[in-house]
């Protein structure tokens, strides 16, 4: 619990002592590996911290494949912004790549600190907007950049995944194939 007091009080810029008194509105889950916190169709009710272990965020077409929008590793927050504040159903699944243990903050967690500290909710604002800022660029990429662009941008994200996860996952996270993402990889390493 200390290592997420942490990182929210220095992610929404307020003392130690405000996310102290809230943390008895905090739930601690172990999920195992394959352990789902969300369904597609389920409305989600809560956000994810990552205290330890690793979660991905993915949606499965029409055809079965899957396509993985968001991976979270430890001191990340995963949530489906859509479903948990317009209450909608989820188009996505948030699984469990390996045990994990996430701290579950339910949208009344964030006001109970608002009420105690009500600057945070500017600073809400900006890491809603950077989180926004951050999606625009990863549609892009999607849209325009070359794999190669999109493995190094990955690596640049997420320093410490690659060999927690199948390569099949980085395949699906970059749009490309994994035969794509091998050839990409070859590519480089001849680079260097």
């Amino acid at each position: 619990m200390e290592n997420f007091q942490l990182q929210i009080s220095a992610l929404l810029d307020i003392p130690m002592s405000t996310v102290e008194y809230c943390s008895e509105k905090i739930k601690v889950k172990k999920v195992p590996k394959g352990g789902v916190l969300l369904r597609e169709g389920e409305v989600c009710k809560d956000t994810f911290f990552v205290n330890s272990g690793l979660l991905r965020m993915y949606s499965i077409d029409k055809n079965g494949k899957e396509h993985i929008l968001h991976f979270a590793p430890e001191n990340w927050i995963l949530v489906d912004r859509s479903s948990l504040y317009l209450n909608h159903p989820s188009d996505y699944y948030i699984d469990a790549i390996e045990e994990t243990e996430v701290l579950i903050l339910s949208p009344e967690y964030f006001d109970f600190i608002g009420e105690k500290q009500p600057s945070i909710f500017s600073r809400q604002n900006v890491l809603l907007h950077n989180h926004i800022s951050s999606l625009q660029k990863r549609i892009n990429q999607l849209l325009g950049a070359t794999a190669e662009e999109r493995y190094l941008d990955f690596l640049k994200t997420y320093p410490s995944i690659f060999e927690r996860v199948p390569q099949w996952m980085v395949a699906s996270y970059l749009g490309i194939t994994p035969e794509s993402l091998s050839r990409v990889r070859k590519e480089l390493v001849k680079k260097k």
